[in-house]
C-alpha cells in the first residue's frame, strides 16, 4: 500500500460528502463512499486491491471504529428511551419473528441456505442511520421508534457472527461470550474509575497538557478487545460495538466524541467503506441476475417486516423509517467476503437490499416531516 493509493482512497471517499451534501436527499455519506470503492475496485477500474494486507488491516481498524461510534450513539442513558423500552422491545420482537419467517422463505426460494443470515439482516435497524434522520426532522413522538431501533441494532449486531456461519455457531458463541464478558468487566472497571474521580483527573490533565489521553486509552481498549475477538475467532464488529455501548452507558465526554468523530469520519470510516466497495464485484450480479432479485426481496422484506410494529401502535411511516439498514448488511457483506461464505453476487445483493431500505427510510421520514409541519401550521 503506497501513499498514492492512500491518496486515491481519500479522493474517492469524498464522493460520500459530495452526495450527502444535498440535504433534501437525506443520504448517508457511506453511499458515496461505497460507490467510490465500486468505481476503483473489482467492479470498475481495478486500481485498488481489497486483498492487499495493509489495506485490509486499515479497513479492519475502520470497521472496529465505525462500530465503536455506532455503539456509542445508542441512547442508553436517556430516560425517555428507557421508559419506551417495553413497547420498543415488543416491536423489535414482532419484527424479528416476521423477519425469521421471511429469511427462511428467501433462503429456500434462492437456494442459498442462509436463512439465519437473511433473518438477522431483515430484522436489523441502523441507529447510525435512523437516529440522525430522526434528530434532524420533526417527526413527532419517536421515543418508541428510537428504543426499537436501538434494541434491534444491538441484538442483530451480536447475532450476526452466529448467523453468518451456523456450522461454527458453538465456537463463535463461546468466542462471543468471552468478548461480551470482557466488555462487562470493562464497564464495571471504567464506572469505578469514573466514580472515584480518576477519570475526571485524567481528562483535566489531558486537556491541560494536550495529551489526548482519553482517545489513546479508548483506542487501547478497542484494539485490545478486537485482539481478543480475533483470538476467539469473532468479528471485530462485536468488539467495537460492545465497547461503544460501554462508553455510552458510562457517558461519553464531548471531547472524546469529537476526537473519535475526527479519526473515524475523517479517515478510517471512509477507508473501510471504500475497501468494502472495492471488494464487491458487480460483474457477479450480471452473471447471476437472480442476486439482483434477491437484493430487491431482502429490501422489500425488511420494510414489510418492520410494518408489523403497527401492532404495538407504531405509525406506519415510522415503521418504514425503522427499516433503514446500514451496519448489519455491510458487516454481513464484509464478513461473508472475509470468510468466503457467500455465493457470487450475494454480497452485492445484501448491499442492494440495504440501499432500498435507505431510500424508503428517507422518503418516509420526509413525508412524515411534511405532515407534521402541515399539522403544526394548521393548528
Amino acid at each position: 500500500m503506497s501513499f498514492s493509493l492512500l491518496a486515491l482512497v481519500v479522493l474517492v471517499g469524498l464522493l460520500g460528502p459530495l452526495l450527502a451534501g444535498r440535504e433534501s436527499w437525506h443520504l448517508p455519506g457511506v453511499v458515496g463512499e461505497l460507490l467510490g470503492g465500486l468505481l476503483v475496485g473489482a467492479s470498475g477500474l481495478r486500481l485498488l486491491d481489497s486483498k492487499e494486507p495493509t489495506f485490509t488491516l486499515l479497513a479492519n481498524v475502520g470497521f472496529a471504529l465505525v462500530m465503536f461510534v455506532v455503539g456509542s450513539h445508542v441512547p442508553i442513558r436517556e430516560g425517555t428511551i428507557r421508559r419506551a423500552l417495553g413497547r420498543g422491545s415488543l416491536g423489535a420482537v414482532l419484527v424479528g419473528l416476521v423477519a425469521a419467517l421471511a429469511g427462511i422463505g428467501l433462503a429456500a426460494l434462492f437456494g442459498t441456505g442462509h436463512a439465519a443470515l437473511y433473518g438477522v439482516v431483515i430484522a436489523s435497524s441502523s441507529a447510525a442511520l435512523v437516529l440522525p434522520i430522526v434528530g434532524s426532522l420533526k417527526l413527532g413522538d419517536t421515543t418508541q421508534l428510537v428504543a426499537q431501533v436501538a434494541i434491534a441494532d444491538a441484538a442483530c449486531i451480536i447475532a450476526l457472527p452466529l448467523a453468518i456461519d451456523p456450522a461454527r455457531a458453538l465456537t463463535t458463541g463461546i468466542g462471543a461470550i468471552a468478548v461480551v464478558a470482557a466488555a462487562v468487566i470493562l464497564f464495571f472497571a471504567l464506572r469505578a474509575l469514573d466514580r472515584n474521580g480518576l477519570r475526571k483527573r485524567v481528562r483535566r490533565l489531558s486537556e491541560r497538557r494536550k495529551f489526548a489521553l482519553e482517545l489513546r486509552i479508548n483506542l487501547l481498549l478497542l484494539f485490545g478487545l478486537a485482539a481478543l475477538a480475533q483470538f476467539a475467532q469473532v468479528s471485530v464488529l462485536l468488539a467495537g460495538f460492545l465497547l461503544g455501548l460501554v462508553v455510552a452507558a458510562i457517558g461519553e465526554p464531548r471531547r472524546l466524541a469529537r476526537q473519535l468523530f475526527g479519526i473515524t469520519e475523517g479517515f478510517f470510516g471512509p477507508l473501510f467503506f471504500v475497501w468494502l466497495g472495492a471488494s464487491i464485484s458487480l460483474s457477479d450480479l450480471g452473471s447471476h441476475p437472480g442476486m439482483i432479485l434477491l437484493g430487491g426481496c431482502l429490501g422489500a422484506a425488511a420494510i414489510l417486516s418492520h410494518l408489523s410494529a403497527r401492532l404495538v401502535s407504531q405509525p406506519l411511516l415510522l415503521g418504514v423509517v425503522a427499516a433503514g439498514q446500514l451496519g448489519v448488511p455491510i458487516a454481513a457483506a464484509a464478513l461473508g467476503n472475509q470468510l468466503r461464505l457467500l455465493q457470487p453476487g450475494e454480497d452485492a445483493a445484501l448491499l442492494l437490499g440495504a440501499l432500498l431500505t435507505i431510500t424508503a427510510t428517507t422518503v418516509a421520514a420526509s413525508v412524515r416531516a411534511r405532515r407534521q409541519q402541515h399539522t403544526a401550521i394548521a393548528s
